[in-house]
């Protein structure tokens, strides 16, 4: 219950921020282009909070914060007295209307890029991307890729870390070849072809069948679990696991294994504490997975530390984090727009797109890792909200431009009855991919 109101109360906080962000681009270049703005609102609904400023703009936060809106004055929908009718934003020259449009969608790649700068200042700890072993028979065996060397490119792009290497191989997605390069400057040409990524089931470095090297799990326990088998057992933080049933057992991914095939099963369990064998019996817990039964011990291993080589901090000065923060949200831009691409031409299933639980989800985990996580998940939802607003559907932000654009090039308006069918038409199809991605939040629930 806890983990839902953090991810609830991440979600909302995430949302605020950036529906205000968005907002207050359109409104401050309204302002800037002598625009009078009726409502500035963050939020739907009835509002919980209103002031009304001597310039005579109403500032909102309304109960509903799924979005936000800049209510501007507008003959096309208001009475304008002649006095103000300078004010309106419909009587302004077009490239000052695509100006305020467009100031909405491009606040949110600024606030992105601040975002990532703040975070390049504070530093953020990763790990170098050495690959720790490449499963038999995989796309990445199959380009005789070889263990214990470390990723340097991916597609001749520079990547630090894990994350920077899920881009690229996101970016690669519906191409029938990959090239990756190894710190020995050799580079392997992996087959696509054949690639079947679910992000459901697997992470696109391990769909490819390269493991990240981690360190070495041993046999003590960490951490026992509340209320499962181990709990009742008597099982203590630091024991360390020898044999089952008399068999001994030397890798902690056997005795995974071997709990696994015996679900409901008493079994006993030989442990070192303090230097002493005690033996253990227990009845383990049955867990229903996609596979059938398997048995549940409920305990988590301890791992042996990171190599002092293999950890560093993403950390710049002043102008670098600038130019880092820059450079990753342009990055972000253009894997976006990829995406949508190859959700247009299939090479992304519509199954992988995701709503506002799925959003909710990530913004719970980010801030549960602390401020640099929360801001790199700020940006990344930042530049997407402002990449889906310039689609040019005519709901959006981007829809307005086009007309704007047709606008300008002809020297006249759209005609009304062209507007009002692409609305509609612009309406069906944003409620559709809505309804997609709410689906899929449901569906990844159950």
């Amino acid at each position: 219950m806890f983990s839902f109101f953090w991810s609830l109360g991440a979600f909302i906080v995430a949302l605020g921020i950036l529906v205000a962000v968005h907002e207050w681009g359109h409104f401050y270049v309204a302002r800037r282009c002598g625009v009078f703005v009726k409502r500035f609102s963050v939020g739907f609904g009835k509002p919980i909070w209103s002031k009304v400023s001597k310039s005579g703009t109403e500032y909102v936060i309304a109960a509903i914060p799924l979005g936000g809106y800049v209510s501007m004055l507008d003959e096309r929908v208001d009475e304008v007295p002649e006095h103000q009718r300078s004010q309106a934003f419909n009587n302004k020259p077009v490239l000052q209307r695509m100006a305020i449009i467009f100031a909405g969608p491009g606040i949110n790649f600024v606030f992105a890029a601040l975002a990532l700068y703040v975070m390049y200042l504070i530093g953020v700890q990763t790990v170098r991307p050495v690959i720790g072993n490449i499963e038999p028979a995989s796309i990445a065996a199959q380009a005789n890729m070889p263990a214990g060397a470390e990723i340097t490119q991916v597609n001749g792009r520079k990547t630090l870390d894990w994350e920077a290497i899920n881009f690229e191989l996101i970016s690669a997605i519906g191409n029938e070849r990959l090239q990756i390069t190894l710190d020995d400057n050799r580079t392997y040409t992996l087959d696509l072809q054949r690639w079947a990524f679910d992000p459901e089931k697997s992470s696109p470095i391990r769909s490819l069948g390269i493991e990240p090297y981690r360190p070495a799990i041993t046999n003590r326990i960490a951490v026992v679990s509340d209320n499962s088998p181990a709990k009742r057992a008597g099982f203590s933080e630091g024991d360390i696991l020898i044999a089952l049933n008399d068999d001994k057992i030397a890798r902690w991914q056997d005795w995974v294994e071997a709990f696994s095939s015996m679900p409901g099963a008493t079994v006993n369990v030989l442990v070192n504490r303090d230097g002493n064998g005690v033996v253990i019996p227990v009845t383990l817990d049955s867990v229903e997975t996609e596979t059938g039964l398997r048995g549940f011990l409920g305990v988590v291993p301890t791992a042996e530390p990171w190599p002092e080589d293999m950890v560093f901090v993403h950390q710049y000065g002043v102008v670098d984090a600038a130019v880092k923060g820059i450079e990753r949200t342009w990055r972000l831009m253009v894997l976006s727009v990829e995406m949508i691409g190859k959700l247009i031409t299939g090479d992304v299933s519509v199954k992988n797109l995701s709503g506002p639980i799925s959003i909710a989800q990530g913004a719970g985990t980010s801030a549960g890792y602390g401020l640099v996580y929360f801001l790199s998940f700020l940006a990344l939802i930042s530049v997407n909200l402002g990449i889906i607003n310039l689609l040019p559907l005519p709901m959006l932000d981007g829809g307005h431009l086009m007309y704007f654009i047709v606008e300008w090039v002809r020297g006249k308006p759209v005609s009304e009855h062209v507007q009002e069918i692409g609305f509609r038409i612009g309406g069906v199809l944003l409620f559709t991919l809505m309804g997609i991605a709410l689906f899929n939040d449901i569906a990844r629930l159950s």
